[in-house]
């Protein structure tokens, strides 16, 4: 294995490591405000476990490697996910904000699980392939999830607007 390439692959997992703490971390915060769509807040908790679980699996992949997860990048990314719960949190339509925001934010782990997998080839670390292939198929069908529920979601939002009751969150 190059030396150049198996670091940018250490480093592509160290990153996924950390988004996966961001996406821990922002989910958490929206869960918590969820009392009107109930169904929203169980396909989140659902994902936050999944979450936790590719989390889990970065690391043992960085393990095997002879390298592990970077506190400074965890730190960084699960503040950065607390800020923006916190930025939509003010919001009266926060509700419409996290699911947006939820619908890009899969499509970025998706790509980041899609590179990874390219640069597992490179390096030719072949065990990687079945992990990061679970990962993304995890990814993939919650951001159809986000896909197939952003018009409901929406329309419930509005509903609940319209009629003066508690639409936000």
């Amino acid at each position: 294995m190059s030396d150049s390439i198996r670091d940018l692959y250490i480093t592509g997992l160290i990153n996924a490591r950390a988004l996966e703490t961001e996406a821990i971390q922002l989910l958490s915060r929206q869960v918590e405000r969820l009392e009107n769509y109930p169904d929203v807040e169980a396909s989140l908790r659902r994902h936050i476990t999944e979450s936790e679980v590719q989390r889990d699996r970065l690391d043992e992949l960085l393990s095997s490697l002879g390298s592990s997860n970077s506190s400074v990048k965890d730190f960084i990314t699960a503040a950065m996910a607390n800020i923006a719960a916190v930025g939509h949190a003010f919001a009266p339509d926060e509700v419409l904000k996290n699911a947006l925001a939820n619908y890009a934010f899969e499509h970025y782990e998706i790509a980041a699980y899609k590179s990874l997998l390219t640069l597992a080839d490179l390096a030719g670390h072949t065990s990687a392939q079945a992990p990061l292939d679970l990962s993304l198929r995890e990814e993939e069908r919650m951001a159809q999830w986000c896909h197939d529920n952003l018009d409901r979601i929406t329309r419930r939002y509005a509903e609940l607007r319209v009629s003066g009751e508690k639409a936000g969150v």
